[in-house]
């Protein structure tokens, strides 16, 4: 129902949702006034570490995927799709566009993963 939760989360998963903007909003609508979206994910890294980390992402990790679990491409479709995700501003933007008051996000690892914070006003 509407306005029912204090808590929405959601981890590494906003990535793989084709409607990101329905997701966004559908998350608003269950949560209470003053309720709080968490969405930790993959982001944009610190321009100093982009190309060490395109390197690991694209060659690395699929090379160890193959080795330990027989699977190359999962670990390509995962640097792809971090690729493809909003970076911080965007999806802080987007979590606005989606009606949610105060919007702020932390960079944890230097931007691989970013922690965003949408409070329901």
């Amino acid at each position: 129902p509407d306005n029912y939760f204090d808590r929405v989360s959601v981890a590494f998963g906003l990535r793989n949702m084709t409607h990101k903007d329905v997701a966004l909003a559908e998350m608003r609508r269950v949560l209470k006034p003053g309720g709080k979206l968490l969405v930790l994910e993959f982001s944009k890294v610190a321009a100093p570490l982009q190309k060490p980390y395109d390197l690991y992402s694209f060659s690395v990790l699929p090379w160890f995927g193959q080795k330990i679990a027989g699977d190359a491409e999962s670990y390509r479709y995962l640097a792809e799709s971090i690729r493809m995700h909003p970076d911080q501003e965007s999806l802080r933007r987007m979590m606005q566009a989606a009606g949610f008051g105060h919007v702020d996000y932390h960079n944890l690892t230097a931007g691989v993963v970013a922690l965003h914070l949408g409070i329901k006003c």
